[in-house]
């Protein structure tokens, strides 16, 4: 009898034993998920530092800024540059809304001054920039188109006086994004990329959702000088804002890049687009509307477009499509969106 009741006392403190190892253990599971979650919540916030801070590929540390220019070229620049040459002044725009400063700016256009920059040296016009007055600013950053030639081979003189340079492309609205993050960062001013880039982006993309996708208008984008008529297709400024708001640009089938298309009166009879979109180049508007009516108008065939017949042959505004729209590309956006569907924008 003894012998039993000793048993049973036995069994009965090895089951309480396991049962309270199995509760310590459940403990040090829960205890273990908990870490694991933690580690893993951290990585990923890790993982979105680096992909902010490596945003369009720009690396963007405590002093510096490191990124691949129009050159394909990697370069650093030391943040907070105080004596700063922009040689673009589509590119000054974008400095100057950054939070930069500029000693020294090209010759601007009467309508197209960025009041930021009025009292900065001019150093010349585009194509004829005076060297020598740009070295006796002594700057310590010089900004330039890299898809200009003349630009590009006054580089080596300013790399040979030690002064470093960010040569940059600027075609469609990425490049802007790229550029306005570059810009902000380089001058610490994150806030100013909130405004400038995100929100703007943001705009943009409101603008285009609420876009119809049913239309299937076809355009055609027209550039105007005094000495000849070209055309665009989607890989330029305008012509990309007009096929993210879901148009068809007849232009494209023959374009190669960002570069002018010779106008072809063959090929807009043949396509015979919805909306045709002029813009004007040079500062004689009168001599450029000749060149248009000797060269497009004055075609019999020109009043047989759906276009013109319907009062679809626009003249764009030079301040927001002639220029880079910059922080104002959602106005620019919804310029367009107000023209092609006046019953959605109004």
């Amino acid at each position: 009898m003894h012998r039993r009741r000793f048993i049973s006392s036995i069994l009965i403190l090895i089951l309480i034993i396991s049962i309270t190892t199995a509760c310590s253990n459940n403990e040090d599971l829960g205890s273990n998920t908990d870490n694991e979650k933690q580690v893993n919540d951290e990585q990923v916030e890790t993982k979105e530092e680096v992909k902010e801070e490596n945003e369009y590929g720009i690396d963007i540390k405590e002093d510096s800024v490191t990124f691949i220019d129009g050159r394909d070229k990697e370069v650093t620049i030391s943040k907070h540059p105080e004596r700063v040459v922009v040689l673009f002044n589509s590119y000054l725009e974008v400095w100057c809304k950054s939070g930069g400063t500029v000693v020294g700016r090209l010759q601007e256009a009467p309508e197209k001054v960025i009041e930021e920059a009025k009292d900065a040296e001019e150093v010349g016009k585009q194509g004829a920039i005076n060297v020598e007055k740009v070295l006796s600013l002594e700057p310590d950053l010089i900004i330039l188109n890299s898809n200009q030639n003349h630009q590009l081979e006054l580089v080596p003189i300013f790399e040979e006086n030690n002064i470093p340079v960010i040569a940059l492309n600027y075609f469609v609205k990425d490049d802007y994004f790229k550029m306005v993050r570059l810009f902000t960062a380089i001058n610490d001013r994150e806030d100013l990329y909130e405004e400038y880039g995100i929100k703007v982006r943001e705009d943009i993309e409101n603008i285009i959702e609420k876009s119809p996708k049913d239309r299937n208008y076809k355009v055609l984008v027209m550039m105007a000088s005094a000495k000849s008529i070209t055309v665009r297709g989607s890989d330029s400024t305008v012509g990309e804002m007009l096929k993210d708001l879901h148009t068809t640009n007849i232009s494209d089938s023959i374009a190669t890049g960002p570069d002018p298309i010779d106008f072809s009166m063959e090929k807009v009879l043949e396509e015979d687009p919805d909306f045709i979109f002029v813009q004007i180049t040079g500062s004689d508007k009168e001599k450029v509307l000749e060149r248009l009516k000797k060269d497009v108008e004055d075609n019999p065939a020109w009043s047989s477009l759906t276009a013109v017949k319907e009062d679809r042959y626009i003249f764009l505004p030079k301040e927001l499509y002639m220029y880079k729209p910059n922080h104002r590309y959602a106005e620019a956006y919804e310029g367009l969106a107000k023209i092609l569907y006046p019953d959605v924008f109004k």
